[in-house]
């Protein structure tokens, strides 16, 4: 069986993951630390902020922004549920808008179109690892008074216009699960800009403690927390971290591995002319954290036909994107929501296995079973 995705570990990650235990310093501490200030140093933001995973990244990003109930904040329905669900955590509710049907990333003008006096931010996915088109959103974000954040659960490594996710805007958060491109088992970090949010991001994440517990274990003097408002337990361990540190510094590496497979791909599949692959736009630099294919209707055999038969074949895929919208837990509500592209693009699209290291066995095998199954007259190059 060739799965969807599996993380790229080594013996590295796990000699790092046993020192630390080792070490007898296994909760946050100074390897979350240095994890950190590699991350900022690798994304170029002033200041990153490691937690549990995405999800909380995502939570806390919400409160330091300010935004509560009774706000509303614009996010695409075509993205995991945890986006919509960290609005509505702090009391807001999430509307949603179109998306691009070329990179799935939001639409502009319609979400132009749905701001209204409650808007308070714009939640911006990069869904797929493809970079979205930050400065427009920037741009639209600064003439409403909006505030811009940034789900970058798949996009670490990603870039757009020559600068690496994560410096962008004010705070940007990533996520480290198995399914993404570098991972801590599971993790996240926010990377912001602003001092006021860093500080208070860490305050957050511990319960509001006024000091951590390795600046308490290093001091010389005795030191009495405070707790200075109601906050989480978001914190990462430095078993993660350690992990995570190792991972960081094969990043770039491992983008460079996807991206070949990814271009393999689409040297293969650019003349079928019933599909539409995943093409980076202008300024766009994609680490190719998953590779959607979509069956345009013209394509022969049906999106879950093709999956069976991959599966068949030994090869997993995954359906398109969800939409949030269409999940039980938000059609309670009975609201009617008018998103025809996404809601394509979930039907219509289908995932490939792409992964590191994959062979070029692998590769070849996918290829030709997919035009095989789609086409089967047609000559896999």
């Amino acid at each position: 069986m060739i799965p969807i995705a599996k993380p790229y570990l080594t013996v590295e990650e796990a000699q790092a993951a046993y020192d630390t235990i080792l070490s007898g310093w296994i909760t946050q501490g100074p390897k979350v630390q240095k994890f950190e200030e590699d991350f900022a140093a690798y994304t170029g933001a002033k200041y990153a902020v490691a937690v549990s995973n995405c999800t909380t990244a995502l939570h806390l990003s919400m409160i330091v922004a300010g935004i509560s109930e009774g706000d509303e904040v614009i996010c695409p329905s075509l993205s995991y549920i945890a986006t919509a669900n960290s609005i509505q955590y702090v009391g807001a509710t999430p509307i949603f808008a179109e998306v691009q049907p070329a990179n799935y990333n939001l639409d502009l003008v319609d979400v132009e179109s749905k701001i209204t006096n409650k808007t308070k931010a714009i939640l911006l996915v990069h869904q797929i690892g493809m970079p979205a088109n930050i400065d427009d959103f920037k741009i639209l974000c600064e003439k409403y008074n909006l505030k811009l954040i940034e789900d970058a659960a798949c996009a670490a490594g990603a870039a757009y216009n020559e600068q690496k996710i994560g410096s962008h805007s004010e705070l940007v958060c990533f996520s480290f699960h198995p399914r993404k491109v570098i991972s801590t088992g599971d993790g996240g970090m926010i990377t912001t800009n602003r001092e006021d949010y860093y500080n208070r991001l860490k305050l957050l994440r511990q319960h509001g403690m006024s000091v951590n517990d390795r600046v308490r274990h290093v001091s010389d003097k005795v030191i009495f927390e405070d707790h200075l408002e109601v906050g989480y337990n978001y914190r990462m361990t430095d078993i993660q971290a350690s992990v995570g540190i190792m991972q960081l510094e094969k990043l770039d590496w491992i983008v460079n591995e996807r991206r070949k497979i990814a271009q393999a791909y689409n040297k293969a599949f650019k003349d079928l002319d019933y599909i539409r692959l995943p093409l980076e736009g202008s300024g766009v630099f994609s680490n190719y954290q998953s590779y959607s294919i979509y069956l345009k209707p013209s394509c022969p055999i049906d999106r879950n036909t093709i999956m069976q038969k991959l599966l068949d074949k030994g090869i997993a895929t995954r359906r398109g994107i969800m939409n949030t919208h269409r999940e039980t837990a938000y059609t309670r509500n009975h609201e009617v929501y008018n998103l025809p592209v996404s809601e394509d693009l979930q039907d219509r699209s289908v995932i490939l296995p792409l992964f590191v290291p994959m062979s070029k066995d692998e590769v070849d095998y996918i290829i030709d079973s997919f035009i095989e199954i789609t086409h089967p007259t047609a000559v896999s190059v």
